[in-house]
């Protein structure tokens, strides 16, 4: 059952010690286990077994960017996989997956002579928002992407592996639920909203599941640390939605203007009536263009800022932000 209610019952898995709790020890890595076989497919053959690995990767060299990874395991015939909750859109978020793809590749090179054979490696993004500028379709919420050649669409490089999962496109009742990827991803969308194990998820994995995100048998400690993420996780929502929504309409407004003028030119050739359409249109779309851009810049300040005042390492900071330490220290 879903109900609107002021207390939970559930965990939010979108919080870092929710994501945490569910899949990332070695207590519930059952629970990781049947949630990568759901979203594979049995691509890789059924997984039996992940060993956890350290999370947390420095650089090469002094003073190198270091890469802090949600879950980060490796399977029982050697295959990587990376397993991040990103609870809203970050800027240059792509070109984050990418980079923290390349730890667990060079990781396999080993010291002396070496064929560069390599290993699968999979990062699967379970997102809390959707892709900008309608990417994908509204009904298309798995996405799979390797590496292809352009001209005849085939599959040049089979080994590395990107999925993303868009969360809030899943709008599947439990009475629609029929294979295993479903139900994960009606549990993982649904857990925090809902007062009790919904029938359909009888399977034993969701018993456990459901045990593990039990607010209820917390300890007072473990309570403690998941209401702080929960807080840092509203802050986190609150400061981009607010930034998003001040920059959005700045950008709507200049684009607005800015379209006019050029439509109102236009219609001095071709008619004003028909130039000030054209202008209003133009001025909305550069409006959500610039509005985004905006936006997506004033979250990653304030919330930069925000980071900085709670006492986080710059380094960081810069990771999650995109931001210059330059930037961070100006704040």
């Amino acid at each position: 059952m879903i109900v609107d209610k002021k207390k939970e019952v559930f965990i939010n898995p979108y919080t870092d010690f929710g994501f945490k709790r569910l899949f990332g020890t070695e207590m519930n890595k059952d629970l990781l286990i049947s949630f990568l076989n759901s979203i594979l497919n049995h691509e890789e053959g059924v997984i039996k077994d992940v060993s956890y690995l350290n999370s947390e990767h420095l650089g090469d060299g002094y003073g190198d960017r270091r890469a802090v990874f949600d879950v980060y395991c490796t399977t029982e015939n050697g295959t990587k996989f990376i397993v991040e909750m990103q609870k809203a859109e970050q800027r240059f978020f792509k070109d984050r997956s990418i980079y923290y793809a390349t730890t667990p590749i060079r990781e396999q090179a080993p010291q002396g002579k070496w064929d560069y054979h390599l290993q699968n490696v999979y990062l699967v993004g379970v997102l809390d928002f959707i892709f900008p500028e309608d990417e994908y379709p509204k009904d298309s919420f798995r996405h799979e992407i390797k590496l292809k050649d352009v001209e005849d669409n085939h599959v040049f490089y089979d080994k590395l592996t990107f999925v993303y999962l868009e969360m809030p496109k899943f709008n599947k009742s439990e009475e629609e639920l029929e294979t295993m990827f479903d139900k994960w991803m009606y549990a993982l969308h649904n857990l925090s909203n809902l007062l009790d194990r919904p029938k359909a998820l009888q399977d034993r994995v969701f018993g456990k599941f459901f045990e593990q995100a039990e607010i209820a048998r917390y300890t007072d400690e473990e309570r403690r640390g998941y209401e702080e993420s929960v807080k840092n996780y509203r802050d986190y929502i609150n400061t981009m939605d607010t930034a998003y929504e001040k920059g959005f309409g700045l950008g709507m407004e200049r684009g607005f203007h800015k379209g006019r003028t050029e439509g109102l030119k236009a219609g001095r050739a071709e008619g004003r009536a028909e130039g000030r359409a054209e202008g209003r249109a133009e001025g909305r779309a550069e409006g959500r263009a610039e509005g985004r851009a905006e936006g997506r810049a004033e979250a990653n300040k304030e919330f930069a800022l925000k980071m900085k005042l709670m006492g986080m390492d710059l380094e960081d900071i810069r990771n999650i932000t995109g931001l210059t330490l330059s930037q961070i220290d100006e704040l």
